[in-house]
């Protein structure tokens, strides 16, 4: 888990996060929304270091990052995985070699455990018998895939995903955000994801975090979205006449699945018959 505790972060003149307080949990798709010049990437990079807040607190497992020092900021920079927007991978590295960078970075495993462990991640992530391929043989897809393989490969704690869906068609992407899921359920990782992608929102979204003009507009998740009152949220998600046309139809469906839980709620409780204990041997 990690929680912001009035987090504050500017430049120069300019305030970019004002004030801002939530809980990312671990076992969720912590989603951070929000249109260009909202605060979120500035939020993001604050939550992994990047940039220092200029007030605030970011704690992770209950301990204060924004106070450690460099050797304590190292250790929970171990814990934590990152996917970047364009993967990010070295194009002159083949697949295993991509994923196996961490490892020689951050550990003292030897070759054969840490090829165990290379291989344990490209079959998680659909990858198997990928090892000797380069980035140039691969699909955009594919590549996400050997990102979020590295990005696991040192167990992480602590997952941060920029924009997973980034130049991939929609049926990838689909792919990728129940690939994103799956692991972070499997894992119970703390999943913190910076999107514009309405798709992830409203398939993955556990948690979701609408950032507007450097304050938090907005906390629920993709179940509550679709009832929310919050006009600038509904205008920023639901953009598209086709898009409020939907959000329409999704009420209906979630209002209709209400109505026939209470209803079966009612029919078991009216309909159960009564327990009578058997007759008591003589």
């Amino acid at each position: 888990m990690i929680e912001v505790i009035n987090l504050k972060k500017g430049f120069g003149d300019k305030v970019v996060i004002h004030d801002a307080s939530l809980v990312l949990k671990a076992g969720h798709c912590n989603l951070i929304i929000g249109s260009s010049g909202s605060g979120k990437t500035v939020l993001m990079k604050c939550l992994v270091g990047l940039f220092q807040p200029d007030s605030g607190s970011i704690l992770y497992g209950g301990k204060d990052y924004t106070q450690m020092s460099v050797d304590q900021r190292k250790e929970v920079r171990k814990e934590i995985g990152m996917l970047f927007q364009g993967s990010a991978l070295f194009t002159s590295m083949t697949v295993e070699e991509n994923v196996i960078f961490p490892l020689d970075m951050f550990t003292r495993d030897t070759r054969k455990e840490k090829m165990k462990r290379v291989d344990a991640v490209l079959d998680r992530v659909n990858l198997k018998g990928a090892n000797k391929k380069f980035p140039a043989e691969l699909s955009g897809g594919m590549m996400k895939r050997v990102g979020i393989a590295r990005a696991i490969v040192l167990n992480p704690k602590y997952l941060f995903v920029d924009e997973p869906n980034s130049g991939l068609d929609p049926q990838t992407s689909g792919l990728i955000d129940k690939l994103i899921k799956e692991i972070t359920d499997e894992f119970q990782i703390t999943t913190v994801i910076n999107t514009h992608d309405m798709n992830s929102v409203m398939e993955i979204g556990d948690h979701i975090v609408y950032m507007y003009q450097g304050n938090k507009e907005w906390e629920g998740n993709n179940k509550e979205i679709i009832f929310s009152k919050n006009q600038r949220l509904n205008d920023f998600i639901f953009a598209s006449e086709f898009l409020r046309d939907a959000k329409d139809m999704r009420q209906l469906e979630e209002t209709g699945k209400i109505a026939n839980d209470r209803n079966m709620e009612q029919l078991t409780s009216d309909d159960a018959p009564e327990l009578v204990p058997p007759p008591e041997d003589k």
